[in-house]
């Protein structure tokens, strides 16, 4: 009886390694798939909240010379949580800790005075929050962002999952741009080649 009492606990955590083993497999593909960012974010972050089974997830990115995260993808937040306002480094110990380097766990971010928009996340049914850092070649580019209904502690394979999604987040972000900036070098290089030509 014990025995099979241990083989069903382990079942379901087997299981869950393999839903994330599925889910970062999903992510990699798209990334492979696309240099389209929009797309790539939003398959990300609705990979994320499936495999979880979370609330929403969201990735910011950072924009005005590093003062503002903007939204650059979320699945599972209503329109008016996403416009709620910007999110200011300055204004948000939660993000200027993450843009460190840090992973933070907000218990329930109702209460917590270190969350920015506390009456926003009530009235969005938002408890927990967990935000990790997407870094390139160590240095911060955005935030990777989950969010429960419920009070909820991750488990060091929540933690080893979304860290190595955050990790491949960034890597597309920064292949994406890369191929951003090759596009416009090339088709300035058209350009030009196009008015030497006519003359």
């Amino acid at each position: 009886m014990g025995g099979n009492s241990m083989a069903q606990k382990r079942a379901p955590a087997k299981q869950k390694e393999m839903d994330y083993f599925a889910a970062l497999y999903d992510v990699a593909r798209v990334i492979n798939a696309s240099l389209d960012p929009t797309r790539v974010l939003e398959e990300i972050t609705q990979c994320v909240a499936k495999a979880m089974t979370v609330k929403a997830c969201s990735l910011r990115l950072l924009a005005s010379r590093g003062r503002i995260l903007e939204m650059g993808a979320s699945y599972g937040l209503s329109g008016a949580y996403v416009d709620k306002g910007p999110i200011v480094v300055t204004e948000s110990k939660v993000d200027q800790k993450a843009l460190q380097g840090k992973t933070i766990w907000l218990e329930n971010v109702q209460t917590d005075d270190d969350f920015q928009y506390r009456e926003k996340a009530k009235t969005e049914g938002i408890k927990s929050v967990l935000v990790l850092p997407l870094i390139v070649e160590k240095e911060a580019i955005g935030v990777l962002r989950v969010y429960t209904e419920d009070v909820r502690e991750f488990t060091d394979r929540d933690l080893k999952f979304l860290e190595a999604v955050s990790n491949l987040s960034a890597i597309a972000i920064d292949n994406a741009r890369h191929h951003e900036r090759l596009k416009i070098r090339c088709d300035l290089m058209a350009e030009h080649k196009y008015r030497i030509d006519d003359n």
